[in-house]
């Protein structure tokens, strides 16, 4: 077995460094035997059969379907971390479903602590058991890294005080593009910090915050956010689901929304919107030309509501190309206007409709659409079938994507056509224009 210094005493010999991409597996028995930690079969595996290229995620997730896994510990984290580093082939690491600790935390921020030599550009840590003191950590880390593209934390409970710092980080970062913090347990304090940091900050592409634990009725996070849409131009992504949001919130979302012009992909899905507040958005979709995709599950729009969209779609100049509007309680006026509407404006290309009341005239009108190739099969959630010569529509597995703007190249829901626009063919932003390093902070807490 091969000694860790082998690799690592001489960081600068790239001989070492070609030894080390080509045996993580004998490197990470190495480190468990310098550090008296015991062998993780599951991650030993991943590595012996890892191919090691350029440009590559490393995946030690622990959520396996098929079979039990051995889910990384802290001490786990330990081990991966020493293994990677002055690594330059791994470039993305994931590590969900784990049982890793805010102790973790504080290994895996060595990977991103090697100035320009870090070659990390993605994080995952979703759904594991980080609070608030890892949440400062990574924030501590990242003001002073300008490496990573994306950091996902969504599942961990870090709560207001995690949100305010990674809120803080967000001033002076002009590197990080994707920040998901979804089911994190934020408080108000910390998701109208994010709004307010999002003035400024231009590096910023996607961010989803859904699912804080808001107990005002008041829905000030609205105002905030339609004041940081009417000013960002940054942002393409915003994923606010579970918010509580009301038709009050929507009204006051939707004057933002009215004066931005960068926003593609807008996730507004399990809310309490009824048809009132989507005849304000309707509205904002006639005159807002960048939206491209819009998440409206599980609400309450009801026939008018989709009717509202309907008129919307068919709007000239209208970009809507993807719309989900799951479980909306629409029944047959609704959705047979939807399928007309498709037929009108041929830019529609994907319309999610399960969980509605899908009587005959609207199986007969969705079935037209995907026999006559208008609606693909792929592009819906609802196939076609036939008994006694009526149309019926069975549940089919497709669902709107979950990311639109993603820097992991090896994610497979995120937009799958080029656009130059969005990402270059090195996976780069084209126009990243970052916060100014001489800015003037603003202190986060004068506005609570």
């Amino acid at each position: 077995m091969p000694s860790l210094s082998r690799y690592h005493g001489n960081t600068n010999s790239t001989v070492a460094l070609r030894m080390v991409n080509k045996s993580l597996s004998e490197l990470y028995k190495a480190v468990c035997v310098e550090h008296q930690i015991k062998l993780n079969p599951d991650i030993l595996e991943v590595l012996e059969k890892t191919k090691v290229s350029e440009n590559f995620t490393l995946k030690l997730t622990g959520n396996n379907r098929l079979r039990h896994i051995q889910r990384l510990n802290d001490g786990d984290a330990l081990v991966v971390s020493k293994c990677l580093q002055n690594n330059k082939c791994v470039t993305g690491l994931d590590v969900r479903y784990n049982n890793i600790t805010n102790e973790a935390v504080k290994h895996l921020v060595d990977l991103l602590q090697q100035d320009k030599n870090s070659a990390l550009r993605t994080l995952d840590l979703m759904f594991n058991n980080i609070e608030s003191d890892g949440a400062e950590v990574l924030a501590n880390c990242l003001q002073c890294n300008c490496s990573l593209l994306t950091l996902r934390l969504s599942g961990n409970k870090i709560r207001n005080r995690g949100g305010m710092h990674l809120a803080s980080m967000l001033q002076v970062n002009n590197t990080l593009q994707e920040l998901e913090m979804a089911d994190c347990d934020l408080a108000t304090q910390s998701v109208i910090a994010f709004s307010i940091v999002l003035k400024s900050n231009k590096a910023l592409r996607s961010f989803d915050i859904s699912r804080p634990l808001l107990f005002s009725h008041q829905e000030e996070w609205a105002v905030r956010f339609s004041e940081m849409l009417a000013v960002n131009s940054s942002l393409v992504e915003l994923h606010l689901g579970k918010m509580g949001m009301t038709n009050t919130g929507m009204e006051k979302l939707t004057e933002g929304l009215r004066l931005n012009r960068s926003l593609r992909f807008l996730d507004l899905r399990c809310n309490r919107v009824t048809q009132d507040g989507v005849r304000l958005l309707a509205e904002v979709l006639k005159q807002n030309t960048a939206l491209e995709i819009l998440d409206l599950s599980s609400n309450r729009i009801e026939d008018e509501g989709a009717v509202y969209l309907s008129e919307a779609i068919t709007w000239p100049g209208c970009t809507l190309r993807e719309l989900s509007v799951i479980s909306n309680n629409i029944r047959t006026e609704g959705l047979v206007s939807l399928a007309q509407a498709l037929k009108a404006n041929a830019t529609l290309t994907h319309i999610y409709i399960w969980g509605n009341h899908l009587e005959q005239p609207v199986c007969q009108a969705f079935g037209e659409l995907i026999s006559s190739g208008r609606l693909s099969p792929e592009q819906t959630d609802v196939s076609p079938y036939k008994v006694d010569s009526q149309v019926f529509l069975a549940e089919v597995f497709h669902s709107l994507r979950k990311r639109f703007y993603s820097m992991d190249t090896n994610s497979s829901d995120t937009c799958s056509n080029s656009d130059t626009s969005l990402v270059n063919a090195t996976g780069m932003s084209t126009d990243v224009a970052g916060t100014s390093p001489d800015a003037p902070l603003v202190p986060l807490q004068s506005y609570w």
